[in-house]
This record gives structure tokens, C-alpha cells and sequence, in this order.
């Protein structure tokens, strides 16, 4: 038999799971790992909570965990509750698979003041990770900049702009909600280094700006290029950037705006106590399309900074880690003998969900071509006999289903469910002590 623990129960984590079933079958048993009491990584809690249609993906990953040779073992942390050294022991393949939880560092004065914050904190305070809950975002101010100019800026803004009545049929927390329906933000300005042709947002992310109830897009038209330009931009890129044309073709007036901000660089954060302004730097763009700063400077007053400027992996004592990109070392996917990881994990904060499926085929392959039959450890059994040692509270995917099933009972009309957003009631719900 031939033992396999991954570390993360995202997607990468649950596609390396079900390429390792289709390779082994009943001849491998998968133990997937996880520091939270509930599963789906990103699925829960990076996406956006009024994206619904892409949660759904979270079924097929159901599937792949109520098998026989493929668990889920929930509440578990890697450093405090078992190390990787002795997974090693316990397992003939260790995957790590905690992909990019943590954000990548605004490195200007004054992002350490209250009222910065970084993506993955904002996001996690709206979809109810349970270790931003309690953020409490500085929402009683009238304008809030957004860093970036991504798919996880888009999702930002949007969800800054919407009425209580457009997060029908979304999963976002009750503290959030609420929060937001007292909000005083009616400016949001996304700042952006370079220009139009340059974003990373998708044409059904921006197409949504232009439907909210209440919030209109704004693009000034000199930022620009000559519109014969966009018929070298790859069609997807060239959708966004018609849709960025329209919005700067066709002002709206509506209570709230989003202003894109293009050719601009935040150079420095300012405020007594709290941030109150953004200084911003114009940039022009090299031949390259490199952004450089121009010398000229101008202020946007803020109360609300969020910086969605990209995530990185949290290094784990005793692996091999590259700081500089923010991703453990590893040579494909190996690590060291044993040790693989996937995902974001392994290549950084880039692609899709869809995009962690070939990569987990991959590391599965590798896999195989290494351990051969398995070396005889302990596994599944060790690994429970270990944890019961040290009295940790697992939670197996059946009692996961016990807090979908609370969820679902707690949400509002309309809605897919009401999350937990702490750790001991998401334990309570799953094991009923």
C-alpha cells in the first residue's frame, strides 16, 4: 500500500488527490490535511462570494473526497499539531499544496498605517476566513483606493459598490453584509502602474461593473492608445479593453463611482493615526511596457487602502523556500526526497482553478515514478494514532457535512448558506461537542 498526505484542500490540493486515485486506485490511500476545520481552500474563502457558478467546482472535489481511498483530515496544523518530518515518516509522499494565502507586502511608507490592508485580509474578512473576521475595514470614510489592476481588484471594488440588495444568492458572512450596508464609501479609485493594454482583468469580471445598481465605472479616453492597437491584443485582452472604451465612451451618473487610474504609482501612504491619503506618482511606460515614474505627484484622500498586488506562500520550517518569488524551491514540484509541492505552492500566484488540474496530473506522475510500491510506513493509521496522542480534534469530511448542513440552515432566504467564521463553532457543528 502506498501512503500520500497532502498539505491544503484547494484546488490543487484536490486535483493532486483524485490524478493520485486515477494512477494508484485502491492501492494508494490519500490523506488530504488541512489547518481549517472545513475544505475547498479558495473556493470558500477567495472567491468572490457573489461568483456562485464558480464555487460549483467545489461538488466535483466532493466526489473525489467521499471515496474509500481519498480523506480529508480538517483542524489539523502543520507546526503545531505534526510537523513535515514526521508526515515523512508517516507517508511515502508528502504534497504541499497550501497555495498563496498570504499577501504579498506594499512596500512604500505608510502601508503599515491602520486602514491599509491587503487583499487576501479583506477578502478573507467578506467570505469569512476565520483568521480575518475580525478585520473591521475602515468603511466610514466617503473614498477607498484600490492597488491593482486584477481580477482580485475588480472583486474588491464590486464588492465595496453593491446594495444589500444585489448580494442575494451570495454566500458573503453576516458581519460583512451588514457592514457594508452601512458603508459611506461612494469613490473608489483603482490605481494601476501602466495602462489599458497592460490589466489583468477578464472581460465578465469588468462587464460586471457596468451592471451594479448603484456604482458606475469611469475611464478617462486619453489614457488610450490609438484604437487600431487593440487588434494586436490577444482576444480575451482585447474584450476587457472594448469594455474599458465603453465605459470611458459612455459616463454614467450614479451615487457611486470607480475611477480607473491608470499610468499611476502609489509612492507613499499619509495620516495622523490613520490613513488619509495616497500619494501617487504618474508613470509613462518603456518600450518594454516597464512603468516609470515621471516626477509629477498629485493626492487622493482615503480612509480605506486596500493593496491587491499579488499573494505569496508562507515558508515552513525546514523546507526549502524562494523567498524572492515567494514559493517553495523545487525542481518541478520535487522538493526533496518525498517532498513535492503543487499549486500556487509550487509556481507562485498565477492561472486559474482550472489551471491547478494539469499541474496536479503532473506532480501525481511524479509521484508514481518514485515511491514504486511504497516503503511499508505506517500511513493513515500512524497519522491517527498520533494526533489522538496529542488529543487534536479532527474533523473527517463526514463532519464537514454536518457544517455544510448547519450552514445551509442558518442563510437567509435565497441564499446558499451562512458561514462559520470561527474555528471552535465549526467544530461544535461538525463533532457536536
Amino acid at each position: 500500500m502506498r501512503h500520500i498526505a497532502i498539505i491544503g484542500s484547494g484546488p490543487a490540493g484536490y486535483y493532486t488527490a483524485e490524478a493520485c486515485r486515477n494512477i494508484f486506485g485502491d492501492s494508494a490511500r490519500v490523506d488530504i490535511i488541512d489547518r481549517l476545520p472545513v475544505p475547498f481552500g479558495l473556493i470558500r474563502t477567495g472567491v468572490a462570494p457573489d461568483h456562485q457558478s464558480i464555487k460549483a467546482v467545489a461538488k466535483r472535489y466532493e466526489a473525489v473526497a467521499l471515496t474509500d481511498t481519498v480523506r480529508f483530515v480538517g483542524n489539523v496544523s502543520i507546526g503545531r499539531d505534526i510537523s513535515i518530518a514526521e508526515l515523512q515518516s508517516l507517508y511515502d509522499a508528502v504534497v504541499i499544496a497550501t497555495g498563496a494565502p498570504h499577501d504579498r507586502k506594499l512596500e512604500i511608507p505608510g502601508a503599515d498605517l491602520p486602514g491599509v490592508v491587503g487583499s487576501a485580509a479583506f477578502v478573507g474578512w467578506y467570505n469569512g476566513h476565520p483568521d480575518y473576521a475580525r478585520l473591521n475595514p475602515s468603511l466610514h470614510g466617503g473614498h477607498a483606493v484600490v492597488i491593482g489592476n486584477g481580477n482580485v481588484a475588480l472583486d474588491v471594488a464590486r464588492i465595496l459598490s453593491k446594495t444589500p440588495d444585489e448580494f442575494a444568492g451570495s454566500d458573503i458572512v453576516a458581519h460583512a453584509r451588514e457592514a457594508l450596508a452601512q458603508s459611506h464609501v461612494r469613490h473608489i479609485t483603482l490605481l494601476g502602474r501602466r495602462g489599458p493594454h497592460q490589466i489583468a482583468m477578464t472581460p465578465k469580471e469588468l462587464g460586471e461593473l457596468g451592471k451594479l445598481e448603484r456604482a458606475a465605472p469611469r475611464v478617462d479616453p486619453a489614457d488610450f492608445p490609438e484604437a487600431g492597437a487593440d487588434a494586436l491584443l490577444e482576444p480575451g485582452m482585447r474584450k476587457s479593453v472594448t469594455l474599458l472604451r465603453e465605459f470611458a465612451a459612455n459616463p454614467v451618473a450614479k451615487p457611486v463611482t470607480i475611477d480607473f487610474d491608470f499610468f499611476a504609482m502609489p509612492v507613499a501612504i499619509e495620516g495622523e493615526g490613520h490613513v488619509q491619503r495616497v500619494i501617487v506618482e504618474r508613470t509613462v511606460l518603456d518600450d518594454r511596457c516597464n512603468s516609470h515614474g515621471t516626477g509629477e505627484h498629485y493626492a487622493i484622500e482615503a480612509s480605506l487602502v486596500v493593496s491587491c498586488i499579488g499573494y505569496q506562500t508562507p515558508a515552513i520550517d525546514g523546507v526549502p523556500y524562494e523567498h524572492g518569488r515567494g514559493r517553495f524551491a523545487s525542481d518541478e514540484g520535487r522538493i526533496l526526497p518525498g517532498l513535492y509541492c503543487v499549486g500556487w505552492a509550487r509556481r507562485g500566484p498565477t492561472g486559474t482553478i482550472g489551471t491547478n488540474k494539469p499541474d496536479g496530473v503532473m506532480i501525481a506522475d511524479k509521484i508514481a515514478a518514485d515511491i514504486g510500491e511504497g516503503a511499508g510506513k505506517a500511513g493513515r493509521p500512524g497519522l491517527d494514532a498520533l494526533l489522538a496522542e496529542r488529543n487534536v480534534d479532527v474533523v473527517t469530511f463526514r463532519d464537514w457535512q454536518n457544517i455544510d448542513t448547519a450552514e445551509i440552515a442558518r442563510a437567509l432566504p435565497g441564499n446558499p448558506r451562512e458561514k462559520f467564521t470561527d474555528i471552535g463553532e465549526m467544530v461544535r457543528a461538525a463533532t457536536g461537542r
